[in-house]
């Protein structure tokens, strides 16, 4: 290990004297010690110096998706370590969720990954219903797989508006946008919001769906292929399109598996793993599609692999359409399922049942439970330990942004400044599912 000294006249190494920063020369880490640094310090630096520099780059900035910092150490243009540093969004979403009912987890988990919040939603339903011990109706599973599928779509369309956006694709950013709206149009008309729906509860869904939807879907469907196509045209065979990206941010299957990265990122390398296949959830054992996967695991294929993943999921949609079978949207049960509402103002068991379930809450069986999905940025997993209570004892989210927000040091070293953007774009994080 050695230490870095930043400035190299005399007059400023007295100042760079509480500013260490130590150097892995065999790690693409840079470990900052945050703790000698003074508030406000500075430092005159020599412009004709070649010394390597250390630059912020955040929490406040465009590119960086929402409140990421990193901290980049820069010989010229030449990024030599970089580190990613995190806090600054947090909510502590966990903690409250244990101050929280079972019934009204949803409402606090859906906030996380604000761009898919119907997998936060669903993999909290699915943990409380396996303590629980209970299976939803066959309805209430086709309509989830559904639902989820389409809001994978509007995450990845956010991908192209913001990716294109990032590397100078300009037009992009009202390209992907409008088909994310055209998508999100469609949550909304079955969800009544646009984002953080409460949509999947434990039990089944909120509300059965509206009358039309399958002509609105279907709609949605025809417009959308059409549309990615000419994402091809304008960028896929675009020459300075793909000269931002080949090449740029690459990382390998071995990488992505010691470092826990899953989703996109980890099937860019080639390697095949997506949860809806190798370990079925909802009705994925009952759907044709195929898990598309890249060669080179760089900034172009993670692009690639989302584009294409969002046509798979449009041929999931047709297939739950046409296999959408009839009864119960949600779980007959008194003890899980509030009745419903029309019968309130009918039966007074009901308004009093009513009263409780939403005051008190249902108690879940004493144990614990951990239980993944694949969200559009990989496994997306929550893990519960009930005290037999209404309440959860213990919760925690598995963080795909989180888990994967570790590669960008590996794929920073050596990339040069223009690149940063690009490869923070490409791992698309979510900085509410982050820091939560």
């Amino acid at each position: 290990m050695t230490l870095l000294d930043t400035p190299s006249d005399s007059a400023a190494s007295a100042a760079s004297a509480k500013r260490v920063f130590l150097r892995d020369e065999t790690s693409a880490v840079l470990r900052v010690d945050e703790s000698n640094i003074p508030l406000a310090e500075t430092v005159d630096i020599d412009p004709m110096s070649t010394a390597p520099m250390i630059v912020n780059m955040g929490p406040v900035h465009p590119s960086t998706h929402g409140v990421l910092r990193l901290v980049l150490e820069m010989q010229g243009e030449q990024v030599l370590r970089s580190k990613p540093v995190i806090g600054y969004l947090h909510t502590g979403m966990e903690k409250t969720g244990e101050q929280l009912s079972f019934l009204q987890g949803t409402t606090n988990v859906t906030r996380m990954d604000y761009a898919s919040p119907l997998f936060n939603e669903l993999v909290f339903s699915l943990a409380t219903e396996k303590l629980l011990n209970i299976e939803v109706p066959p309805r209430a599973q086709w309509i989830r797989t559904m639902m989820c599928e389409l809001n994978r779509i509007s995450s990845h369309m956010l991908f192209q508006a913001t990716n294109g956006m990032d590397v100078g694709a300009v037009s992009m950013m009202l390209y992907g946008n409008r088909l994310r709206e055209e998508t999100l149009r469609i949550l909304e008309k079955v969800t009544g919001l646009r984002m953080n729906h409460n949509y999947i509860r434990p039990g089944g869904v909120a509300v059965d769906l509206p009358d039309g939807w399958r002509e609105d879907i279907g709609g949605l469907l025809d417009m959308l292929p059409p549309l990615l196509d000419e994402f091809d045209q304008l960028l896929t065979g675009q020459p300075i399109f793909r000269e931002r990206l080949q090449g740029v941010g690459a990382i390998n299957t071995e990488e992505c598996l010691a470092l826990g990265v899953t989703g996109p990122i980890l099937r860019g390398t080639g390697y095949a793993w997506d949860l809806r296949r190798d370990m079925p959830y909802l009705k994925y054992d009952e759907l044709d599609f195929d898990v598309i996967v890249g060669s080179y695991g760089d900034c172009f294929d993670r692009y690639a692999v989302r584009l294409a993943e969002a046509r798979e999921s449009i041929r999931i949609v047709r297939q739950c359409i046409e296999k959408m079978p009839t009864g119960d949207y949600r779980l007959q049960d008194k003890k899980v399922t509030p009745p419903p509402r029309a019968r309130i103002d009918e039966s007074m068991e009901a308004l009093i049942h009513h009263f409780k379930i939403f005051t008190e809450g249902f108690k879940v069986p004493e144990g614990e439970v951990y239980v993944s999905i694949e969200s559009p940025r990989g496994e997306l997993g929550c893990y519960v330990v009930s005290d037999g209570g209404s309440h959860p004892h213990r919760m925690h989210i598995r963080a795909p942004s989180f888990v994967n927000l570790q590669t960008m040091p590996h794929m920073m070293q050596d990339a040069l400044v223009a690149d940063v953007v690009a490869i923070i774009s490409s791992v698309d994080p979510v900085l509410g599912e982050v820091d939560r």
